[in-house]
């Protein structure tokens, strides 16, 4: 433990390729524009396994890095064999009373978080505060709800239930990605809409959320040319004016995948980076393309931005117990059959 390296943390997120760190991976992890590591399906095999890989990557430096993950429920779930299978947000909107849909999005939310937090990963890029519908092709039942006050709701409990477990929420994807058809992840999508107009629906949740202390939040990459010709990632009108100044978020913000379709309108993977983290991201996320992630590396100059160093440091998970511990807890074994009840019945 002496010899760790110690260096604060960079501002690039990047991925794994398998279930356990490679020697050039351990390389990588020590660059100094490294900040954290996004884990995938690939990435697990059981949780002991899980968690040697992400006591590897922690005892790499000091600090040590942010480990993520994208763990929501329904049809994005990274970890699912041995952990429990969780809800899609759009099922938890869709039960009644309220009351009870809030209770069960809370209990999501620490059952996710426990889950994770127990074998070393820091935090989940959750909840998704997206308004739901038709419209969407890639966020569908992600979204709690149509309603954007129902929304609200809901994602706040689910953020409450995560803040229980020791986990701090990321709320995604700002300004709103639910009132455009294409995906992000192959498209380059617009939003033609006058501000006035997504202020008073899809803003809604993730003003409230602000409100409401969320800790992290996550930009789309849509274009709302009204607005900027720039993807909201990329736009200093939306990070600074707008979700700084306007709406007075104080957290930290991670980029979407800079390898998605949405962001290559901005230029090549260096281009993408110093553009999102100008423009007000804390963190940029290089997912699936190891070539963009090094390109980046050797091309783009030294980042020196304590304030983001201090956003990131909040992000951190409070690591209380491991996974076989959380097992024998009466509370954790309520919450399951909770949820598990819920899904099968």
């Amino acid at each position: 433990m002496k010899n760790l390296k110690v260096q604060p943390l960079g501002p690039i997120m990047c991925d794994l390729n398998s279930t356990e760190l490679g020697f050039d991976e351990i390389e990588l992890l020590q660059h100094p524009l490294i900040g954290g590591v996004i884990l995938f399906s690939r990435n697990y095999e059981s949780q002991e396994q899980l968690s040697e890989l992400t006591l590897k990557i922690h005892q790499l430096r000091r600090p040590s890095l942010l480990i993520a993950v994208d763990h929501e429920g329904g049809r994005v779930q990274r970890f699912k064999n041995g952990f429990s299978q969780l809800p899609a947000c759009g099922l938890i909107g869709k039960c009644e009373p309220l009351a009870k849909a809030k209770q069960l999005a809370e209990n999501t939310g620490w059952l996710m978080a426990t889950e994770l937090l127990s074998v070393g990963v820091d935090f989940s890029f959750a909840p998704v505060l997206d308004v739901g519908g038709e419209i969407s092709e890639v966020i569908g039942d992600r979204a709690f709800h149509i309603e954007p006050d129902k929304i609200s709701k809901l994602a706040n409990s689910y953020m409450l239930g995560m803040r229980k477990a020791g986990m701090s929420a990321v709320g995604k994807h700002f300004p709103g990605h639910g009132s455009v058809i294409e995906d992000s992840h192959i498209s380059i999508p617009l939003d033609n809409r006058q501000f006035d107009d997504i202020l008073l629906q899809d803003i809604i949740p993730f003003k409230a959320l602000i409100e409401a202390g969320i800790p992290g939040l996550m930009p789309a990459h849509i274009t709302f040319p009204e607005i900027d010709d720039r993807p909201a990632g990329f736009s200093s009108i939306w990070l600074n004016e707008i979700l700084r100044k306007q709406l007075k978020f104080k957290g930290t913000i991670f980029s979407d995948d800079l390898s998605m379709k949405g962001a290559e309108t901005v230029g090549d993977y260096t281009e993408r980076t110093v553009l999102a983290l100008e423009a007000g991201c804390d963190m940029a996320l290089v997912c699936n393309n190891r070539e963009g992630v090094t390109y980046i590396l050797d091309n783009m100059g030294k980042i020196d931005d304590n304030k983001s160093r201090e956003h990131l440091e909040n992000m951190r998970g409070n690591f209380s117990f491991t996974y076989l511990e959380l097992k024998t807890r009466k509370i954790w074994q309520e919450k399951s059959n909770e949820i598990n009840n819920f899904l099968h019945n």
